[in-house]
């Protein structure tokens, strides 16, 4: 019967036939679109899952007596990079050896960075004799090479002010060395400005620049 329907109508097998070719290819395309996107999506989710699984992984935390070695280490071999290891400066203090312990003190503190699970830097808060009473000083900001750029430095000052504006501090004091550019432009994005003379008896005649922030 539905033969002789389509011999009995040639004028609407002209326009049927093609109408069918045209709904069968547009189906085919549409469904090619939608596996190509399901590719898509997967690939996407791939490539993300792979920068997650190589993404570096960073943390900081407070410091331990175990970390102590690794510390001084970083410390010294970070002013030797820089032709800074200079006698009158943390290179040659006997504490640098055992950061847990001074940073007993009450109201300081200091923060370990961690790359992957190794240690990569750290700095810290410290409230040096002789310095005002609402002043506290930025001590011991060091970063392994692989641990900078990459922001790391810029969120251990943020939890350092944070922590000394938390105690009651008003103002942030530092004390640098001209070789140690990189961490001077830091700090003077910080808000930190220039001073004319030393404040406090932190015995470090080595620095020989000076800075101050106010919080």
């Amino acid at each position: 019967m539905g033969v002789k329907i389509w011999a009995d109508n040639p004028i609407k097998c002209v326009f049927i036939i093609p109408a069918l070719w045209y709904i069968c290819g547009f189906s085919i395309l549409i469904s090619s679109f939608h596996w190509d996107f399901r590719f898509q999506s997967i690939n996407i989710a791939a490539k993300r899952f792979k920068i997650m699984i190589n993404e570096p992984s960073f943390k900081i935390r407070t410091i331990r007596p175990s970390d102590n070695g690794s510390l001084a280490q970083i410390i010294r071999t970070t002013l030797t990079e820089f032709g800074a290891n200079h006698p009158g400066t943390v290179y040659f203090d006997a504490a640098t050896d055992s950061l847990s312990e001074l940073f007993m003190k009450e109201k300081s503190t200091y923060f370990v960075a961690e790359l992957n699970g190794e240690i990569v830097g750290g700095g810290g808060i410290f409230p040096t004799e002789g310095l005002p009473g609402d002043t506290c000083e930025l001590v011991k900001m060091y970063l392994l090479p692989e641990a900078r750029g990459k922001g790391l430095g810029r969120s251990i000052i943020e939890k350092c002010l944070q922590f000394a504006q938390d105690f009651g501090f008003r103002n942030v004091y530092i004390e640098s060395m001209p070789e140690l550019k990189l961490a001077l432009t830091i700090y003077e994005k910080f808000g930190f400005e220039y001073l004319s003379a030393p404040l406090g008896h932190s015995g470090h005649f080595g620095c020989d620049l000076w800075m101050l922030k106010k919080l």
